[in-house]
């Protein structure tokens, strides 16, 4: 298992995981049709652009990959984009995704602690991520590697579907 930077040859395989994680995680949590229509070409694109505009080590996009070259994990981070905090001291883990069949493996412990090492190589003093409230199997995971939920939270929609979002953080 490698953990490096994303390279725009990655795009395809971050979309997988992106799609396919979406897809068991959130299952229960999110209408079923909305997670079975999913595309992962049209998300291809999406981090295409996304592994294009990195601003390494500000911002940019992890992978964790097999022996094989395989991505089977990312992780994305960037200065804060919420508005009560100040996006030159907190970073944010804005998405970190496996493929289910590495649930558990260890892999994700590494890739988070990757992203936190990125984060604060890039000088940031704390870091912050957002998860579904209800994603129990995320919370616990964000909690046993140190984060802490911080009170802030907020009410999202997605395919017409209320759902709220609780705010987590780390000291850097």
């Amino acid at each position: 298992m490698e953990i490096r930077r994303a390279l725009a040859d990655d795009a395809l395989g971050v979309a997988t995981v992106h799609v396919r994680s979406w897809q068991a995680a959130y299952r229960g949590l999110m209408p079923d049709v909305y997670l079975d229509q999913l595309d992962v070409e049209r998300r291809r694109a999406g981090w295409e652009r996304n592994i294009a505009e990195t601003d390494w080590p500000r911002s940019g996009t992890l992978v964790a990959t097999e022996a094989n070259g395989n991505v089977v994990g990312f992780a994305h981070v960037g200065p804060t984009r919420d508005e009560d905090l100040d996006p030159l001291v907190v970073g944010e883990l804005a998405s970190i995704y496996l493929l289910p069949q590495v649930w558990g493996s260890g892999v994700g412990r590494r890739l988070m602690l990757a992203a936190v090492n990125v984060l604060r190589d890039a000088g940031f003093g704390a870091a912050i991520l957002w998860v579904l409230d209800g994603n129990d199997r995320a919370q616990r995971f964000y909690e046993i590697g140190g984060w802490q939920l911080d009170g802030a939270a907020k009410d999202i929609v997605i395919a017409e579907t209320p759902l709220a979002e609780v705010r987590y953080r780390l000291v850097l």
